[in-house]
């Protein structure tokens, strides 16, 4: 217990266990290192935390975090948004940006269909998702969701939804295990592995 030595310090060391991977040792640690850093730096460090929660937004057609209500790679005449790549969360879209192989746009799912965890298809961004294919005119949907039970399940909802309004389904290619997650596949695999995608018919047979 922290309360001998200062109220302050314990509330702070509380505070900032809460985080996700950090235990209460490192928290002290992160904490004792604040009352030693500048004091201009500490207040920029929670006025950015402030802005996540009172200035992020999410993008009106990607649903990805954003600065403004469209995000950069929405609003860029670059990007080919005939080609849609579907993903988990914001950290498997950057997974990918770091590989500098894609080119079209993308759609945050904000998680998978599980049953086990509750989690339905309502509770997901997939209507905007098929909105977006009625009101655009989409060549390709990239399903880049995790290789899990979970997964697989997502990506046939998708399919079974879109099969019909869309000239190809694919999914990324081999390099990607079964069960692994895009934030922790090295950047060289997920980009061969996004160059080479196939079919989604071609990896589960004909399925209609």
């Amino acid at each position: 217990m922290l309360t001998h030595y200062s109220k302050i310090l314990e509330n702070a060391v509380n505070e900032i266990a809460k985080l996700p991977g950090i235990g209460r040792r490192t928290a002290l640690r992160l904490a004792l290192h604040l009352v030693n850093t500048e004091k201009s730096d500490v207040e920029m460090l929670a006025q950015t935390i402030t802005e996540l929660k009172t200035s992020l937004k999410i993008c009106k057609q990607c649903c990805a975090i954003s600065d403004g209500d469209i995000c950069d790679i929405c609003a860029s005449p670059k990007r080919d948004t005939g080609i849609i790549c579907v993903v988990q969360d914001i950290r498997d879209l950057i997974a990918i940006e770091n590989t500098s192989q894609f080119t079209g746009v993308y759609h945050v799912l904000g998680g998978v269909i599980s049953p086990v965890e509750g989690i339905s298809p309502s509770q997901l961004k997939l209507q905007e998702l098929f909105q977006r294919i009625e009101n655009q005119s989409i060549e390709e949907i990239i399903l880049a969701l995790p290789s899990t039970p979970e997964g697989d399940t997502t990506n046939y909802y998708i399919y079974k939804h879109c099969v019909d309004k869309v000239r190809k389904i694919s999914l990324l290619a081999r390099g990607v295990g079964i069960g692994e997650e895009l934030e922790y596949i090295n950047e060289v695999t997920l980009g061969r592995s996004l160059h080479s995608r196939i079919s989604f018919e071609t990896q589960y047979g004909n399925l209609q």
